[in-house]
């Protein structure tokens, strides 16, 4: 669809009311994402680590944001997903809630804080929901994770899955590679039905061969959410950095929007050459006695 129906879509996060002051765009929330799934209309998702980039991504109305352990690589230096903690994602989350007005906010359990069982799970997914505001969780893995997602959804906490590759689980997938091929399709097919019947309310598909994602697409209630997974999924979901240009490198399945890293890297230049010319500050940045 050419325009979003979705609440306070295309706003640039400064609608105003009838007498000119500033309205608060409406949220986007569970009821909505299944109804765009209804009539068609794709859903846009970004990661989101802070509130500066947060504020940014809903005022351009990005529909969801994601709060990933993605952090963990993008952010924080480490190799993999693997070491991010619970108490790291709550800060961030806390702040990507904090910051929106608009956006559906969806902050990853991290490993190890889910996989002992359905006790740990909602032990952690509330933790979530109290502590940083979001409106979701989510969780990798299919049917292993049915019982952890039927106990979240049961405590109202909505759930969105993910499938395919799932970076938590790379040691024993052999690192980044597509899932979902030959006869492994059905698995991912079985795996889309399952968690949705535990109560999913959106499930990521991530690196899986386009046909098999247009199939899950068909067979599920719910809106997929396509990370290298092709142009048939109800929304698409990117990892910011790679979206903006902020690296060298980015994903075959990433489009870079944008240059944003090297913009920065020149205004960081500009600033110290500035800086060692004495040029700045100059009087306009500075304050008389």
């Amino acid at each position: 669809m050419a325009t979003s129906e979705l609440p306070g879509a295309g706003t640039t996060g400064a609608p105003t009311t009838a007498a000119g002051a500033p309205a608060r765009p409406s949220r986007v929330r569970v009821h909505h994402l299944q109804a765009a799934k209804q009539r068609g209309e794709r859903l846009t998702m970004l990661t989101a680590y802070d509130a500066v980039t947060a504020r940014l991504f809903d005022d351009a109305g990005i529909d969801m944001l994601l709060v990933g352990d993605s952090i963990g690589n993008t952010m924080h230096g480490y190799a993999t997903t693997l070491p991010v903690t619970l108490d790291e994602l709550v800060v961030a989350a806390r702040a990507v809630a904090g910051a929106t007005r608009r956006a559906f906010v969806v902050a990853d359990l991290p490993f190890g804080s889910y996989e002992g069982g359905p006790e740990q799970a909602l032990a952690s997914g509330v933790r979530m929901m109290k502590e940083s505001g979001v409106a979701a969780v989510k969780i990798e893995g299919g049917q292993r994770s049915v019982p952890q997602i039927r106990a979240l959804t049961a405590a109202g906490i909505p759930v969105v899955a993910h499938l395919g590759y799932t970076p938590q689980s790379e040691n024993l997938l052999g690192g980044p590679r597509v899932q979902g091929r030959g006869e492994a399709a059905q698995r991912i097919s079985d795996d889309a039905v399952a968690v949705v019947e535990a109560g999913a309310v959106a499930v990521v598909l991530e690196m899986v061969p386009a046909e098999v994602a247009a199939r899950v697409t068909e067979v599920v209630a719910v809106p997929t959410i396509g990370i290298g997974a092709g142009p048939h999924c109800d929304g698409q979901v990117l990892v910011w950095v790679d979206m903006a240009g902020m690296t060298d490198w980015s994903p075959r399945f990433a489009k870079r929007f944008g240059e944003v890293g090297a913009a920065l890297t020149s205004a960081a230049r500009a600033y110290a050459d500035e800086v060692r010319s004495g040029t700045f500050p100059g009087p306009a940045h500075s304050f008389e006695a």
